[in-house]
């Protein structure tokens, strides 16, 4: 499975995406393609998008922990890791 969530695609990248994907909110993309499928897609991505696209890209691996995260440019949400396992940073906001 690949889903790719970003800030600001170009219009021609977004509508390439809208070939193999389900676009379930703006910018927000989700796809059970296969495996070499999805490195041709993340590799695409990387080459046509630029930096202030903010792309996140989460893609399933067959080895633990099971997925791997990817980025393009700087996100809304930072990025760390943790004993192996890349996770996204979540802030509370004060109420």
């Amino acid at each position: 499975m690949l889903v790719v969530v970003a800030n600001d695609l170009p219009p021609a990248v977004r509508g390439r995406m809208k070939l193999w994907f389900v676009e379930p909110r703006a910018n927000v993309f989700v796809s059970g393609v296969k495996d070499s499928v999805a490195k041709t897609v993340v590799d695409y991505l990387y080459q046509h998008c630029p930096p202030e696209s903010g792309v996140v890209i989460f893609r399933s691996l067959p080895k633990p922990p099971g997925y791997e995260v990817r980025t393009v440019g700087p996100t809304r949400k930072a990025l760390t890791e943790i004993s192996g396992l890349q996770l996204v940073i979540e802030t509370l906001k004060n109420q």
